[in-house]
């Protein structure tokens, strides 16, 4: 398969927080060429969940790939389910999106805080307060493939079912699952859907592995001044963003983030990855950049 050719590139750093006014979310986007990437300004102060639907809907250029900062799925392969024991268990990704929508459809901008409370999702995640399920499973918790292939890559993933701690992904990979609800038959979320021969895709992204491809060392993958970001960017061959002294670390890695697939969509290795299989891609998902 020849790679597609994409003429801009936008990554989103995404969040799972309560409110409607989110500090946690950036979204940044290039063009083709070295013109360094730019920051998209929100309708408002902050980005809302909503609101970075709508830009997709209405806004994203008509050639477009759009990486997100969360995981899209949950693991299935290491038992044959997401929720092993419950009947309500779905069979693939479009089903998972449909029943946390569904459980969380009373939830304000696109939140998905409520889901683990349910009485039988509660078994499968780590909560706060002690509450872990006695499906979660040992250590961190139970992996999808591509994470286990981003450990082999010298990663350091979490469980999408891990709902504490300050490196947890768990809430914002819900609250990104009733945005994929939300943009079906919109926007094609790969590997979910099929890749198309032209148009937009969205599909999910890892910006540590970003930080990592840009020179940035092992535990210290978030940028917190513009020198940091502008170094790591013109290791990806882009131009730098003006400015000096602190940025917000969100904003630097959504920044990069765009950059590097600006680098690397065009490799066709990583859109047939060896571990994406039928199954993988219809249940779980991958990373963008995993091999």
């Amino acid at each position: 398969m020849a790679a597609p050719r994409f003429d801009h590139f936008a990554a989103i750093d995404w969040s799972g927080a309560r409110g409607t006014a989110h500090r946690g979310i950036a979204v940044a986007i290039c063009g083709t060429g070295d013109a360094p990437p730019v920051l998209v300004a929100p309708p408002d102060r902050r980005w809302s969940r909503t609101a970075v639907r709508d830009w997709l809907i209405t806004a994203l250029p008509a050639d477009a790939i759009v990486g997100f900062d969360l995981g899209p799925a949950l693991p299935h392969a290491d038992c044959g389910a997401y929720f092993p024991g419950w009947e309500a268990s779905p069979a693939d990704a479009h089903g998972l999106w449909a029943l946390v929508e569904a459980l969380c459809v009373g939830e304000p901008d696109l939140a998905a805080t409520g889901f683990a409370d349910h009485p039988a999702a509660q078994q499968h995640f780590r909560r706060h307060g002690g509450r872990t399920g006695q499906m979660f499973g040992t250590g961190r918790g139970r992996l999808r493939v591509t994470e286990h292939a981003q450990r082999a890559q010298g990663l350091n993933p979490y469980s999408n079912l891990n709902l504490v701690g300050a490196a947890q992904v768990g809430k914002s990979s819900l609250s990104g699952m009733r945005l994929f609800h939300a943009l079906q038959g919109r926007l094609p979320i790969w590997p979910f859907d099929p890749l198309p021969p032209a148009g937009p895709v969205l599909l999910e992204i890892y910006t540590s592995l970003a930080a990592r491809d840009a020179g940035r060392p092992p535990g210290r993958s978030k940028m917190r001044s513009v020198a940091e970001l502008n170094a790591a960017l013109a290791a990806l061959g882009s131009r730098t963003v003006p400015g000096e002294g602190a940025i917000d670390d969100h904003a630097s890695d959504a920044l990069l983030t765009a950059a590097w697939l600006r680098a690397h969509a065009g490799r066709p290795a990583l859109w047939q990855p060896a571990g994406l299989t039928e199954a993988i891609a219809r249940t779980e998902g991958w990373t963008f950049g995993v091999v």
